[in-house]
């Protein structure tokens, strides 16, 4: 370790919440593509992509640029929402229509926030106001039903839905009205609802609960409960949306039109920016001062998101997941033949779970030694480890990601 990074991790140290728990080997200081470089000069290979929101690479040139374009000609950085603002019209229009192409025209409203978590939070107001107005539950009973081992985000009213007790524990009291059903079972979200049901939130694939993928059909069925119910089913795509699962949502794999999708992460290229989609008759039911958020719908971000949404599009990014997730998967399952460490390789797209038997090292141990040698990925859950590369990564480089596992899990 040199001095540089000592020096930053101490500055960390002192000057940082331990609420994040990083490598303290190494200080990461920029990137390009699909490899980073630290305050030392060593390269790694990203197999992370910070979760997904780094799809389009590190510092891909056609984002740069319209970061650049928007800056030279006096875009704003930032608008009070009492005011229209050229970037964010021309943003939502763009992602309406985005949605249109590859879900569904229905979708077509748009509600730009900042981080998925503010996100999360935006689709159960909305659900619960459409449960009031819409549905005439009964005030302030209205009801919300999750998965358990999900993952939405951290802030109180999310962490209230979580099955994970380190995230609820010590912070409650915490928000009422939800439910919790297992993940993938039909017959659980049937009993679960009830007159008061406003919306059933759920990722189509579960990430930072281990990329667990429900059976086929799923999604779709949930669907056609909720609708025989009078239900909204919201999609967080957090995550999964943008060409992660080889599909450019994850709601594509059962052709599920989902009442309100929520998307974050790679929307942005880099930057910060979330947003809600719906149709006019769920996202009419907001009224001006219901909802707000002083940068939700900054320009700079929408002017970079929309730059993010065409390189989604014109590159394919999505087919391009299919076809190298399946490549990597190949090679993964003949490195867990190989191994004694190995359980289980789950693989949607270009999004990865490598489980190791609980008898050996466990998940962060492997992903220190990944990152030993040159591979930056994260665990999730104790012995579970997370890929999820830059979709513009290369067979080329999946080819050093698989040796790179290779010699650690069958040395």
């Amino acid at each position: 370790m040199g001095t540089r990074t000592r020096g930053l991790i101490a500055l960390a140290k002192k000057h940082l919440p331990r609420n994040y728990a990083p490598s303290d080997k190494f200080v990461l200081r920029g990137g390009e593509g699909c490899t980073l470089f630290d305050v030392e000069g060593k390269e790694y290979l990203d197999m992370l992509a910070c979760y997904s929101a780094a799809n389009e690479g590190h510092c891909n040139p056609r984002i740069a640029d319209a970061i650049f374009k928007h800056l030279k000609t006096r875009g704003l950085t930032c608008n009070a929402n009492c005011f229209w603002e050229e970037q964010k019209i021309l943003f939502a229009r763009d992602l309406a229509n985005f949605c249109g192409k590859f879900i569904d025209p229905s979708l077509n409203v748009v509600l730009p926030m900042n981080s998925g978590a503010e996100a999360v939070e935006t689709a159960m107001k909305i659900a619960r106001k459409w449960a009031y107005v819409v549905k005439r539950v009964p005030l302030n009973e209205a009801e919300i039903i999750f998965c358990e081992n999900n993952f939405h985000g951290r802030t109180i009213a999310i962490v209230s839905a979580s099955t994970v007790p380190q995230y609820s524990e010590l912070f409650g009291p915490l928000v009422p009205g939800i439910k919790l059903v297992p993940f993938a079972d039909l017959n659980a979200l049937k009993e679960a609802i009830n007159p008061n049901t406003a919306a059933f939130i759920v990722e189509p694939v579960q990430g930072e609960g281990g990329i667990i993928i429900p059976p086929d059909g799923y999604l779709a069925e949930a669907k056609n409960i909720c609708d025989d119910n009078d239900v909204l089913l919201v999609a967080d795509e957090v995550q999964s949306g943008f060409g992660r699962t080889g599909k450019m949502f994850g709601c594509n794999y059962d052709g599920v039109t989902p009442d309100l999708l929520i998307l974050g992460k790679a929307l942005g290229g880099g930057l910060v920016i979330s947003a809600v989609v719906g149709s006019k008759e769920v996202m009419g039911i907001l009224e001006p001062g219901d909802h707000g958020s002083t940068f939700g719908g900054n320009p700079l971000s929408c002017a970079v998101a929309r730059e993010s949404l065409r390189i989604m599009r014109d590159e394919r990014l999505d087919k391009k997941a299919e076809y190298l997730g399946g490549y990597f998967e190949e090679k993964l399952k003949e490195i867990a033949v190989e191994s004694l460490y190995i359980k289980e390789i789950r693989v949607r797209g270009l999004w990865i779970a490598i489980e190791v038997w609980h008898s050996g090292p466990d998940a962060h141990e492997f992903c220190q030694r990944l990152h030993r040698a040159g591979i930056l990925c994260k665990e999730t859950r104790d012995y579970t480890i997370r890929m999820s590369p830059p979709l513009v990564i290369t067979r080329h480089e999946l080819d050093f990601a698989v040796e790179k596992i290779r010699e650690v899990f069958c040395s």
